[in-house]
């Protein structure tokens, strides 16, 4: 039986057969096309990009099952620098891959006496120290030199770019990852992540790139930003007022909305899954990066939960948990009865079953391996992203607010998103303001996925978001390659040139001196066919902007707005008349593309033919961001 079949048989035989067929379909999509052909002398980067905690280390096992039937034979697993993450993936390895010659970063002599006779995976933290010592490990075996490498980049958004690309130098993470690949004659480097905008935007000479893209759907039951993050707020989001955090940490009294109502839904929805057979309830609270303020969260925590203990048969204490039995029977309409929870619930409140645990920097990993049973409040800071996975997480309180907010660092941070939750018990508590950064973000990542999905090998994916929002982090994308567009700015050709101006002609026939409201694909048929002599303007990135609209909703509408017999100069640094300018900045939330047909006066530059000029308009107050094309 081969690897993968036998990982497949696995996964069936816990009755998870739709996880099955999905893996089976994302190595039916993969391996044919970029494993099986392998070259054997040649490095390649690759991404695999799935929802946040949708099931991605699942189809990762699935691929490198599938490289080992086509006879790779080393693999390297990395994870980000956290040891509660490391252990966490090693372990899930030695289960899920018991066919494979597991290491853990200590495990050098294991993996040389191995010797190739199983496929051997290492799993590794992206730590100096660790990936140094075992790109000297590689290097001192003579059985990998001539072997391929597979490696696999969990979360390979984090640490593993260049942060020095704007200093001409490269970071020493990503100089030992390059150093790891050169150990081998040649390698797969599968980057796979869940916010891949960082990556989307290397250039080809960082090493980064991704050759091939593929994007796999989360599974029946997944819930990730389209359940939550919707026009209309669902029942499942509750706002907190806005400046509710510095209260907490600020005032003496615990304020009566938000992280009170929250602990209090936290609670009873902890009664009714443990009343029902579970094990497992969690409560995540994501208050800032400060470990000062993570601590001050928890003590509020267990001061509220020790005057429960001693008001629970005041009626005030009673009135308050019911209130928000009301609002969670609302959703879950076959929730346990009150009487039943509010007695289980203040018995273990009293008998000092909830646990308090921090999660972050200062904390090790020992004091927090204790979330996968029980009623847990767990609160940290970005110890909660980037892979760490709470078992059955309900209830999510949080107000974390960025100074200059980065989409991929926000989204790792949701971990509501997963499989393992009641969708009808989910609550997430935050403020407004963030819940609109969120839906932005979401927005934009709908609209990756679409364009992975239409686009052969991704080469062409742009990025919008807000004014604001970054897509990432500034110190890994090279500026000199990353171009940046506004909204609501009017870009033109300088020197204009048109590809066929009868196509331009005929498609703009039917069209009189006016403005229109049309389909954005017609605008992408009219730039496909008008361009710049020189570098200043590009139809090519400004279609790919057009088809990232596209890709959000294909049935996207803007405006465009026809003039012909203008009689402008050549290289004048305007184009628009005013009238035509206040006209196209009346609509600011759609595409406006103004398509001028000029005299072509020789006395104003030209060469004394007629043609076509393009003025677009992008919408909104968003920032447009264009790497350099695959």
């Amino acid at each position: 039986m081969s690897y993968l079949e036998s990982y497949l048989q696995r996964i069936r035989a816990n009755g998870n057969n739709a996880l099955a067929d999905a893996i089976k379909k994302t190595v039916d999509d993969v391996v044919p096309q970029y494993i099986s052909n392998f070259s054997f002398n040649e490095h390649v980067v690759s991404l695999l990009v799935g929802d946040v905690q949708s099931g991605k280390t699942s189809h990762m096992f699935g691929l490198m099952c599938a490289a080992a039937d086509e006879s790779f034979t080393n693999f390297i697993l990395l994870t980000t620098d956290n040891i509660l993450l490391q252990q966490q993936t090693y372990k899930r390895a030695e289960r899920d891959l018991c066919d494979f010659c597991v290491c853990d970063e200590n495990d050098y002599l294991k993996f040389v006496q191995n010797n190739l006779h199983k496929p051997a995976v290492i799993v590794l933290k992206k730590n100096s120290s660790v990936l140094k010592q075992w790109k000297n490990n590689l290097s001192s075996t003579n059985f990998c030199a001539g072997n391929p490498l597979f490696i696999v980049d969990d979360e390979a958004d984090a640490a593993s770019l260049n942060t020095q690309v704007n200093r001409n130098r490269q970071s020493t993470i990503n100089k030992n990852l390059e150093a790891i690949k050169k150990t081998t004659s040649s390698s797969i480097y599968m980057q796979v992540t869940g916010t891949p905008q960082s990556i989307l935007l290397q250039t080809r000479k960082s090493g980064w790139k991704p050759y091939f893209i593929y994007y796999f759907k989360p599974g029946k039951g997944y819930l990730g930003g389209n359940f939550f993050f919707t026009a209309d707020p669902p029942k499942q989001i509750v706002f907190t007022d806005n400046d509710e955090a510095s209260e907490i940490i600020n005032d003496d009294e615990f304020p009566e909305n938000g992280l009170k109502n929250a602990l209090l839904a936290h609670l009873i929805t902890s009664g009714h899954i443990m009343l029902s057979g579970g094990t497992v309830c969690n409560f995540l609270i994501h208050p800032s990066v400060k470990t000062t303020q993570h601590a001050a969260f928890a003590g509020k925590i267990g001061n509220y939960l020790n005057e429960i203990s001693h008001s629970c048969e005041e009626p005030e204490t009673r009135e308050a948990f019911y209130k928000i039995y009301e609002s969670l029977k609302e959703t879950k309409t076959d929730i346990r009865n009150f009487d039943e929870i509010y007695k289980y619930i203040t018995e273990q409140i009293q008998n000092d079953k909830i646990s308090i645990q921090l999660l972050n920097s200062v904390v090790s990993y020992d004091e927090n391996t204790q979330y996968e049973h029980g009623i847990n409040v767990i609160v940290g800071g970005n110890s909660l992203g980037r892979g760490v996975t709470f078992p059955q997480l309900q209830t999510i309180y949080y107000c974390r607010v960025a100074k200059s907010p980065q989409a991929d660092t926000m989204w790792q941070h949701a971990r509501m998103f997963g499989y393992d939750r009641d969708a009808a018990l989910m609550r997430v508590y935050m403020p407004p303001k963030l819940f609109k950064l969120f839906s932005d973000i979401n927005r934009t990542n709908n609209s990756i996925i679409r364009q992975i999905e239409n686009m052969s090998n991704g080469a062409d994916i742009k990025i919008f978001y807000p004014e604001g929002l970054k897509p990432t982090r500034k110190n890994v994308l090279d500026k000199k390659a990353v171009d940046i567009y506004s909204g609501g700015v009017n870009y033109f050709p300088f020197y204009p040139v048109n590809k066929n101006v009868s196509a331009i002609d005929d498609l703009l026939r039917t069209f009189e001196d006016d403005v229109y409201t049309v389909s954005l694909k017609l605008m992408v048929k009219l730039m496909e066919n008008v361009d710049s002599e020189v570098d200043d303007w590009s139809a090519k990135v400004f279609i790919g902007f057009i088809n990232t609209l596209l890709a959000a909703n294909p049935a996207e509408q803007g405006k465009l707005i026809v003039r012909r017999n203008r009689d402008i100069g050549k290289g004048t640094g305007t184009l628009l008349s005013q009238t035509d300018r206040q006209l196209g900045d009346k609509y600011v939330d759609e595409a406006v593309l103004t398509m001028y047909k000029i005299t072509g006066n020789q006395e104003k530059g030209w060469d004394g033919t007629k043609i076509w000029i393009p003025n677009i308009k992008l919408p909104g107050d968003c920032i447009y961001y264009s790497g350099e094309p695959s």
